[in-house]
């Protein structure tokens, strides 16, 4: 630890940079609101701490010792340099990170930052995105939300939404399969999806058939797209089904712009709510946390009643 600093009263330094650059202490005086003989004293007791003159009191005013001009020198740079840090930290925001993939932000998390930003006013709220796994090690965010396991060592993850996925298509192609949504029939029309992995990270179309009980090797075709708004946006244009997951897809069927076309599929997977394990959470972290899971909780239970509807 290191030890205690020796230092003048602050006051004290603030008179002697003043008097330092006006080279007069009455200029000093009139800038910090002292008199001249209150300039004087301080400047007096500076030199007695210090064992020597700091100024040449002349006629007309007063002029560094050489001491004195390398302690202005000293003093004044460390005064900008506190004046500068004071500016920054009354200006600086606090943040508020958050990363999540492009999908569940899109779909999700932007209609909620409005919400989101009430909740912490005065604060930042940062969102990024990416394609890949959360990585624990890589990751600076104070929140994370991605799909997985829940297994992330090191981390603190609860689970926002179970993985529930349902065939979705538009109007028309839903026209063309009719009322009767045998799995089967889902085998005439473009099969809409992601690139697949290595390993699976996500329901694949081979996965949901299967669940069904009906092998997919013969099919009207499939279109990959690289990025989920893709796929949904193919849908929602006629181009075939696509898998929708249901925290995704739930405003797009609320608005008729999809419907289901085929049973619900849950598995172990989710989208969780993740957070450092070793790092304490800051209060605006907390008051987002609590309300991220209350709002999963809200959704995905008006969301059931919603779908079990359609």
């Amino acid at each position: 630890m290191a030890g205690k600093l020796e230092l003048p009263p602050l006051q004290i330094l603030v008179v002697f940079e003043a008097a330092a650059r006006h080279g007069n202490f009455t200029a000093a005086g009139n800038e910090l609101g002292l008199s001249q003989p209150a300039v004087s004293q301080r400047i007096q007791m500076l030199e007695n701490l210090l064992n020597g003159p700091l100024f040449e009191r002349r006629h007309r005013g007063v002029q560094l010792t050489e001491s004195g001009s390398a302690l202005y020198q000293i003093v004044r740079t460390s005064l900008s340099d506190i004046s500068a840090q004071i500016e920054r930290t009354r200006y600086q925001r606090s943040t508020l990170r958050i990363d999540t993939d492009m999908g569940f932000a899109s779909y999700w998390l932007m209609p909620r930052m409005n919400a989101i930003q009430a909740l912490i006013p005065g604060v930042d709220v940062q969102v990024s995105t990416s394609p890949n796994d959360y990585n624990f090690r890589e990751n600076n965010a104070h929140l994370a939300i991605y799909f997985g396991n829940g297994n992330w060592p090191g981390t603190h993850a609860q689970k926002l939404f179970p993985e529930d996925v349902i065939p979705v298509c538009n109007y028309d192609v839903m026209s063309k399969i009719g009322g009767d949504f045998q799995p089967e029939k889902l085998l005439n029309f473009p099969l809409l999806k992601l690139p697949e992995t290595r390993p699976q990270r996500w329901l694949s179309w081979e996965d949901w058939f299967r669940s069904q009980g009906v092998t997919a090797h013969h099919h009207a075709g499939s279109r990959t797209f690289n990025a989920y708004s893709l796929v949904i946006q193919a849908a929602v244009e006629g181009q075939g089904i696509a898998l929708g997951w249901r925290p995704l897809i739930s405003s797009l069927v609320e608005s008729r712009q999809l419907f289901i076309c085929g049973p619900e599929v849950r598995t172990e997977r989710g989208y969780y709510l993740i957070s450092s394990g070793s790092k304490p959470a800051s209060l605006q972290q907390e008051k987002v946390t609590r309300w991220l899971l209350n709002e999963a909780w809200n959704f995905h239970h008006q969301s059931t009643i919603l779908l079990k509807n359609e």
